[in-house]
């Protein structure tokens, strides 16, 4: 399984930039990063409502599951 951020997406749909995002969130700009690539073993619960009240989103806005194809190995 895969969880896919939608960071990129909801940045550019409401015209701001990483800068502003990391500061208003309280993350560095490294940090938004990391989430924004996909990078993140895990989100705090605070940092995603940080992020849903800056976004004025859902978490499932910001974070999506998507099936990965594996290969079963005998």
């Amino acid at each position: 399984m895969a969880i896919v951020v939608n960071l990129d997406v909801l940045l550019a749909e409401r015209g701001m930039g990483v800068g502003e995002f990391a500061e208003r969130v309280g993350l560095s700009p490294a940090n938004v990063a990391v989430l924004k690539n996909g990078r993140a073993k895990a989100v705090r619960f605070s940092t995603l409502a940080a992020i849903c009240q800056v976004l004025d989103c859902q978490p499932g806005d910001v974070l999506r599951w998507e099936p990965v194809d594996e290969e079963i190995q005998d």
